[in-house]
This record gives C-alpha cells, sequence and structure tokens, in this order.
C-alpha cells in the first residue's frame, strides 16, 4: 500500500462536505437529540446512548469509502490505476484504510461530548473498548463500503449504501434497543456486523468488561475475513472484463 496515496485519498474525503456533515457533526447531534429525550440524567443510559451513536458514526464512515469507489469505476479512474505500479491489493488496502481513519473522528467526538458535556465516567479499559474497541470493528463495515462500491454507479452506490446500513443498524440493535426486539428478530440480529459492534462498545459500560468480548471479536474477525474474500474476488472479476 503506498502511503502517498492513503495520504491523498484521505485529503481528498476530508473536503467533502457531505462527510463533514453526515459522518462527523451527524453522530454528535444526534448523540445530544437522543439524550435529550431519552436519557433523563440517568448517565447509565446516556453512556449506552453514546456508545450506541459512536458505533453509528464509525459504521457510517466506514461506508463512505463506497462512494469515492463507486465514481472512480464510473469515472475509469480505477482503469488508470491499472497502469500505474499500484496494485490492486494496494488499492484496495488503501480504500479500506481511509475508511478506517475516517471513522476515527466519531470515535473520539462522540465519547468527547459524552465525557464533557453529560457527565460520562468510564475506567481506562471501559474508555478503550469505546474508542479503540468500536474503531477496530469497523473493519468489516469498510470491506461493505468496498463492496458496496465494486458493485454500484455513481448514481446508485448511495441508496445501496442507505439501505445497507439503516436495516443493519435498526436490526444491529444501534437504534432500536435489544432488550425490546422479539426473540425471532433478536436471534438475526445476532449474525449482523453492528450487533457484534455495539457489544464492544456496551461491554464498556458493564461491570464486566471481559464480558462477551472474545465472541465479539471472534464474530467481527469471520465478518472481515469473508468480506475480504468476497470484495477481492469482486475486484478480480471486475478487472478481467477491462
Amino acid at each position: 500500500m503506498s502511503l502517498k496515496f492513503l495520504t491523498l485519498e484521505i485529503r481528498r474525503v476530508l473536503r467533502s462536505p457531505r462527510f463533514l456533515i453526515f459522518t462527523v457533526a451527524f453522530p454528535v447531534l444526534l448523540f445530544m437529540l437522543y439524550v435529550g429525550i431519552f436519557g433523563g440524567g440517568d448517565t447509565n443510559v446516556i453512556a449506552v446512548l453514546m456508545v450506541s451513536m459512536t458505533s453509528f458514526g464509525a459504521m457510517a464512515s466506514a461506508l463512505f469509502v463506497g462512494t469515492r469507489v463507486a465514481i472512480e469505476r464510473t469515472a475509469g479512474w480505477q482503469r488508470q490505476l491499472r497502469l500505474t505500479p499500484l496494485s490492486g491489493a494496494g488499492y484496495l488496502t488503501a480504500k479500506a484504510a481511509t475508511g478506517l481513519a475516517l471513522a476515527i473522528a466519531p470515535v473520539v467526538l462522540v465519547p468527547l461530548v459524552g465525557a464533557l458535556a453529560e457527565g460520562v465516567s468510564l475506567g481506562v479499559g471501559g474508555w478503550l473498548r469505546v474508542t479503540l474497541g468500536v474503531w477496530l470493528a469497523a473493519i468489516p463495515f469498510a470491506l461493505i463500503g468496498l463492496l458496496i462500491g465494486q458493485i454500484g454507479t455513481a448514481d446508485s452506490v448511495q441508496p445501496i449504501t442507505q439501505l445497507v446500513m439503516l436495516p443493519m443498524a435498526l436490526l444491529g440493535g444501534i437504534f432500536i434497543p435489544i432488550d425490546a426486539m422479539p426473540h425471532w428478530l433478536l436471534q438475526f440480529s445476532h449474525v449482523l456486523p453492528t450487533y457484534w459492534m455495539g457489544q464492544i462498545g456496551r461491554g464498556a459500560v458493564t461491570t464486566d468488561l471481559s464480558s462477551g468480548l472474545g465472541q465479539s471479536v471472534l464474530w467481527l474477525a469471520v465478518w472481515t475475513v469473508a468480506l475480504g474474500i468476497v470484495v477481492v474476488r469482486r475486484y478480480r472479476k471486475d478487472s478481467a472484463r477491462v
């Protein structure tokens, strides 16, 4: 992976007002709104809301990378890159890394607002799970974004991303409390990466920081490997048509 290419990619995205509004400001505003509606001064509830909005922001930021991929495919930029020394693996890795780099903003800002403005207090291990843990849990979503970018076009990538993101957020327990789901839906949600991302963050506000961590990491690792294989195969198939 070329560090210069990665730096260029990050700078290009950071210049996008859509990114700054939707993936940076929106999770913070949602968090403040939810605290005003559901918080009621209960720091435990506020902490759970903080985890949920941190997870949503990380997921949305990582998925955002698919937009650039689709635009580049439509414009023929990917074909031009294949004529350069940059390998396909380097291109895909740089794109996924860009998604993770963008996810840093919400996993820092939302907990920062929670701590400074809403009085959320966690131990060192808890803050690491809410920030570093949720950030690393965004890896599968960066790969989902890559896959959407490889399938969609410049016109369709945003609707496809929304159709993927919103159901996963709702069914994965980010917007709807897990306890409020019927049993059959809860069983389905356990398969989604959004559920396990949320579990990593929610473990920070429980008494046992090790609760469910290994299982969450395992599920997210399975999603990462499976999605990585699909993304690579799709890229190679797309390249073969050129």
